[in-house]
């Protein structure tokens, strides 16, 4: 597994893991972190259409969190923010491009919750109504990442 040296899943067999890991509840809630967020999201929106992607996400989200006893990691403003963005991200690479170099560059560009934060305030985006319901941005709209026009299904295997 990366560690805070190695930012990124570099291979698909790391990849499968991370995944499998993350839905048998094996992985330690410190190896789920943003970057292992990001993977395991990366993954379903390659499989799956945009909506069965994102509920796969939350449902194993919240298990996950359920079996560590920290009911406080599911966000659902965050997990959809990413998912979109995501999503938008994957329409826009190349079709030849290995999905681990996708990951990888997904990750080394967007892995900070610094893009989050320019479109939610730390106000708008901790609200116990964001938590549990999306919540469009308070500071600047996200026009490319509507969801209704997400709904394709990438043809992307990892």
């Amino acid at each position: 597994m990366p560690t805070s040296s190695s930012p990124a899943y570099r291979s698909s067999e790391q990849i499968t893991q991370l995944v499998r890991g993350f839905e048998a509840g094996t992985l330690a809630p410190q190896q789920f972190d943003h970057h292992a967020h990001m993977t395991v999201a990366l993954w379903y929106l390659s499989q799956l259409p945009f909506a069965e992607a994102t509920v796969a996400m939350r449902t194993n989200i919240q298990r996950f969190a359920a079996r560590h006893q920290q009911n406080q990691l599911y966000h659902e403003t965050i997990t959809g923010f990413w998912m979109r963005l995501l999503r938008h991200i994957l329409d826009g690479a190349e079709p030849s491009e290995p999905f681990a170099e996708l990951v990888y560059r997904a990750i080394t560009s967007w892995g900070s919750m610094e893009v989050f934060f320019r479109h939610y305030s730390k106000q708008h985006a901790f609200s116990t109504e964001a938590r549990q319901h999306w919540v469009d941005p308070d500071l600047l709209p996200l026009p490319l990442l509507d969801p209704d026009a997400l709904a394709v299904k990438c043809e992307r295997l990892p």
